[in-house]
């Protein structure tokens, strides 16, 4: 039996919202229909209706704030796009992110670029925290702010109180990504003065193809696609309702013991492995989600770590220039200002509740087997150590 730490990539659907969805599949497989619709489409509209109040009471908003997506990808595209391009019509928009956002949102902006949009991008500092003197230098007559809560490769939690209060001041739109954050941290939107925020159910063990986007009421967001109008107007095309269901499935089972779960079984293994010579922490050791442990280890390559893991059952992820299309470091380890000899070796292990304190061990024993037996046939690691 492998041991999975790639969660922060996709967890495995939970038993429970997979039977759910297969009830919405073959039994219950309306969708929401009229004011007048028949008993399957207004079976499927009280259920959406719930699953609504299900995803605000977590965050603490209304439900009809609540506007499901497909994933973070669709959210966070919408968004982006969604807020800037009425704004971009009547004027130049000004807009501020950080440099280690997820690609769907960095892309995004470069589309936006096409139509009148000026990009400022915010420093991070060697853990991946937001440089706040910086923020406060960019941020006078900003239309537009995106910048996530938890990062998806580091794990460093961002305070996004502070950004989003230094928005506010400024009359600016705050969207944020809580996809690695959401029932992992605390997340009131009464409390955080944020407007937009996008959660996905794929890494919370719940199915590919779900999430959601709280829009902050008063707030008017241009659809990506066109049809029926549903989701406030904002989203056309039926709702894929056993989707949501699984998600809001997932979203039921997650609880305070799953989180103090993992936040030992990290604590355990970023202990052990920094234990192993020329190791690197990357990211913030105290402001970290309670999932994610990312080290790099000096002088050897990530993608053979990757490798000689997955031949010992242990199914990880890497930040190696081997391991991506452009042959080059992982863009958020190198934003961080982090050499090549360690950012090469980038390994990110993401956690869920289904691991085990037991599976921890052994992945300590067999990391340090790993390193060891990689390094003894690393000429570079050898030239490096003279």
């Amino acid at each position: 039996m492998s041991i999975y730490l790639d969660n922060g990539n996709v967890s495995r659907v939970a038993d429970e919202a997979f039977n759910e969805m297969r009830k919405y599949y073959l039994e219950k497989f309306g969708v929401p229909g009229g004011e007048f619709g028949h008993k399957y489409e207004e079976e499927a509209t009280e259920a959406l209706w719930k699953a609504r109040e299900i995803v605000a009471k977590k965050i603490n908003s209304h439900p009809d704030e609540i506007i499901f997506t497909s994933g973070v990808t669709e959210g966070n595209n919408l968004a982006v796009k969604g807020a800037l391009l009425p704004i971009a019509q009547k004027k130049e928009v000004k807009a501020i992110t950080s440099p280690i956002e997820r690609k769907c949102v960095l892309r995004s902006f470069e589309y936006l670029k096409n139509f009148n949009t000026k990009i400022s991008f915010v420093s991070v500092d060697s853990e991946g925290c937001i440089k706040q003197d910086d923020l406060i230098n960019k941020i006078k007559d900003t239309d537009f702010v995106s910048i996530q809560h938890v990062n998806q490769e580091i794990g460093t939690v961002q305070d996004i109180k502070m950004i989003g209060e230094l928005a506010e001041d400024e009359g600016a739109i705050y969207h944020t990504d809580a996809t690695h954050s959401f029932l992992r941290e605390k997340l009131d939107v009464e409390k955080i003065p944020v407007d937009i925020l996008t959660v996905s159910g794929h890494v919370i063990h719940g199915p590919l193809g779900s999430g959601a986007l709280f829009v902050r009421e008063g707030l008017k967001l241009s659809p990506l696609f066109h049809g029926a109008l549903r989701e406030r107007g904002i989203r056309a095309g039926h709702p894929n309702i056993p989707a949501i269901m699984g998600f809001i499935k997932a979203i039921q089972l997650y609880s305070y013991e799953n989180v103090e779960k993992m936040r030992t079984m990290r604590d355990f293994l970023i202990k052990h492995l920094l234990e192993i010579d020329d190791s690197k922490l990357n990211g913030h050791r105290k402001n970290r989600v309670c999932d994610n442990i990312n080290v790099s280890f000096r002088g050897v390559e990530g993608e053979a770590i990757l490798m000689l893991a997955n031949e010992m059952d242990i199914i990880l992820r890497t930040g190696s220039a081997c391991y991506n299309e452009s042959l080059e470091p992982s863009y958020v380890i190198k934003s961080l200002g982090i050499g090549v000899e360690y950012a090469n070796s980038s390994t990110r292990m993401v956690l869920s509740r289904y691991n085990t304190m037991d599976e921890m061990k052994i992945v300590v024993e067999k990391m340090d087997e790993i390193i060891e037996k990689l390094r003894a046939i690393s000429p570079i690691y050898r030239r490096m150590r003279k």
